[in-house]
């Protein structure tokens, strides 16, 4: 059984947040280590069962395409070699290694930048009632799934906890100011459509995603996760029929189990069988060889 982390104990180091998934610590006033668990939340529940090399995937996800979209935003990545770490978090090395990043803090926006490709989930179920999707409007008789003619950006707020709330381009304008909702709307399509054409090289398609930027030094970057199944979603290019729900290679395959067992979807969430647990693992390792061209 690889190591497997539920949650991390850096005693050295000040814990900033416990998120569903990352802990953050403060190194400093102008650095930050990401650690990222096992854990995996669904329906904004945090399941007392941790998924093994799921941080691991995702961590090592977000580093190849921080690195993969450097010509197109700088980003607050440092580095992750636990040997360039400050000395007193070599001794925690069985937590960090591979799952952990050293990066620079960032002044973050207080939304969440959606790219939508193809109308699915939340969206799909706001087209059906509204026509629109987070006040965008959409052609009449597009189907569940179908590509969008032109890839569509619906902010977010952001939840502490409980789901993010979609919010039309004028009320992001309102929080982060109309030039910088205009910055960040023009990025996320962009890195939307970079990593479109990747995925469909792999033989995935890219139907959304969510980013988060920030400042540093005055200039927007690119923080936290970045193109991960759990911010992502990812369909097998080969199985896409439009007009029913995707195959995919992000959490659907556990909230089909968890709809199964009939789960109520508030805390305290049920334990996963053996099988559910090691499906779900074997989910993200094959996004990330998927992706990547390479296996962890």
């Amino acid at each position: 059984m690889p190591n497997v982390l539920i949650e991390s104990n850096i005693p050295e180091l000040p814990l900033l947040s416990r998120g569903k998934v990352r802990d953050l610590y403060a190194v400093g006033e102008d650095r930050l280590l990401i650690v990222v668990s096992d854990r995996i939340s669904a329906f904004d529940v945090v399941l007392p069962t941790p998924i093994p090399r799921k941080g691991e995937v995702l961590n090592q996800l977000t580093i190849f395409w921080f690195e993969l979209l450097e010509d197109v935003i700088g980003t607050h990545f440092i580095t992750a070699d636990i040997d360039e770490y400050p000395d007193d978090l070599q001794k925690h090395r069985d937590q960090l290694e591979g799952r952990s990043m050293l990066v620079k803090r960032l002044e973050m926006f207080p939304i969440e930048c959606v790219a939508r490709g193809y109308i699915v989930g939340s969206g799909w179920k706001d087209y059906q009632r509204t026509g629109s999707v987070c006040g965008v409007r959409l052609p009449e008789g597009l189907r569940e799934c179908q590509k969008l003619p032109e890839t569509i950006f619906t902010p977010a707020t952001k939840a502490e906890t409980g789901h993010d709330e979609n919010i039309g381009f004028e009320e992001a304008s309102q929080i982060v100011g109309a030039g910088t909702a205009s910055r960040l709307r023009d990025l996320t399509l962009d890195i939307y459509d970079r990593a479109s054409q990747h995925g469909l090289a792999c033989g995935l398609i890219l139907a959304d995603t969510k980013l988060e930027f920030g400042t540093l030094d005055g200039e927007i970057v690119l923080g936290d996760e970045v193109l991960t199944p759990d911010s992502s979603r990812y369909w097998p290019l080969e199985l896409y029929q439009p007009g029913r729900g995707q195959e995919s290679f992000d959490k659907q395959y556990l909230r089909d189990y968890l709809e199964e067992v009939q789960f109520n979807k508030r805390p305290p969430g049920p334990g996963l069988p053996d099988d559910v647990v090691r499906n779900t693992s074997e989910k993200y390792l094959e996004a990330y060889a998927t992706i990547t061209g390479k296996t962890l």
